[in-house]
């Protein structure tokens, strides 16, 4: 414990793990990590490096960004900020694809 109240364990962690891995805690809670960092990760793919592709293309990569997403949420778990950047970087994204259609609907 340290002069907060916290042990070193909840301070090790950023507020996103730390409400899934301290507050759900369990397998429920990296479950969770998981899948809001796969959603994340998605659409942050999908917002800035996707191609068309035919459907089954589509689904290998899909898939290989869930398989790679894995070893993110060990990356997370240990303290590095993944799901933090994950959503700052969708945002930056969207906010990019936003003023870019604005920008082409304004030209035509």
């Amino acid at each position: 414990m340290n002069e907060n109240g916290n042990s070193l364990e909840e301070q090790f962690y950023l507020p996103v793990e730390k409400y899934f891995l301290m507050d759900i805690g369990g397998t429920e809670g990296f479950w969770l990590l998981f899948i809001t960092v796969a959603v994340l990760a998605m659409i942050t793919y999908k917002l800035g490096f996707a191609k068309k592709l035919p459907l089954m293309k589509s689904i290998i990569v899909y898939a290989l960004l869930v398989f790679g997403c894995f070893m993110l949420v060990i990356f997370a778990i240990g303290g590095l900020p993944i799901a933090e950047v994950l959503i700052i970087t969708s945002l930056v994204l969207a906010i990019y694809r936003f003023r870019l259609h604005r920008e082409r609907k304004g030209e035509d």
